[in-house]
């Protein structure tokens, strides 16, 4: 598929990968209000759940995996398996709990479906909050962080939220490891090394429906912290990112 300007919305497929645990009180939702067209399939990735998660996402439509090891990006991974056999042009990432409204998915899509970016995340500084939804420690967590991607790599973000859109192909290049927390700045880390096109677009933030796994608790911000600092300064050090265009 080019790079560039040019290409028709009409033969870009999407589809949307959503990792799952514990989420069957709004999942449903969530399926229900993604747009189709241009979401094309959904992939929820089971992490290990124990309400009925799974049976919620295939009433809904959407084909379903299963990663019983724990974590975000293990989720991802598994996920991204499942869509190798018939990959789609653009992945769709975005979380189960309704933080994110799926009724945006078409704004996030939007400047990869124009040919403008190979990377777009839904930025939720940028955008409406609602009180609550981002506690005082994610967002100096997330301050800090995207100051060190402009720093260290020179890709300016505001966020690092997970509702996001990539080109298929541009995201294979990645070699995407992290099975963690760590997931969302490895993939904004190395798609500025291999020089992809990113940008951001506001999108909505509302309080989740249930409570956060990682930051619902002071323990789990410090681990999912010091997992995205680490990300952050690993990649100086790793021949793997790579540097230049793919």
């Amino acid at each position: 598929m080019p790079r560039g300007g040019g290409v028709s919305a009409r033969l870009l497929t999407v589809d949307a990968v959503i990792p799952a645990l514990d989420e069957a009180d709004s999942l449903g939702a969530v399926l229900d209000a993604l747009p189709s067209p241009p979401v094309r399939r959904v992939i929820v990735a089971d992490n290990g759940s124990t309400d009925g998660t799974a049976r919620v996402a295939r009433e809904h439509g959407a084909t379903v995996v299963f990663e019983p090891r724990r974590g975000y990006g293990a989720a991802c991974l598994k996920a991204l398996d499942a869509l190798a056999a018939d990959p789609p042009d653009v992945v769709l990432f975005l979380d189960a709990d309704l933080s994110d409204d799926p009724a945006q998915a078409g704004a996030v899509l939007a400047p990869i479906l124009e040919g403008r970016a190979d990377l777009v995340v839904g930025s939720r500084v940028l955008g409406q909050r609602e009180p609550g939804a981002l506690s005082p420690h994610a967002r100096f967590g997330n301050w800090l962080a995207t100051r060190l991607l402009a720093a260290l790599y020179g890709a300016r973000y505001t966020d690092l939220g997970p509702f996001r859109a990539i080109r298929y192909d541009a995201l294979m290049t990645l070699g995407m490891r992290d099975r963690d927390f760590g997931w969302t700045v490895e993939m904004q880390v190395k798609a500025a090394r291999r020089g992809l096109r990113h940008t951001e677009v506001p999108v909505r933030y509302r309080r989740r429906v249930g409570r956060s796994k990682i930051s619902g608790t002071v323990g789990g911000s410090v681990r999912a912290g010091v997992k995205i600092l680490a990300t952050v300064f690993a990649h100086l050090l790793d021949p793997s990112s790579g540097t230049g265009v793919p």
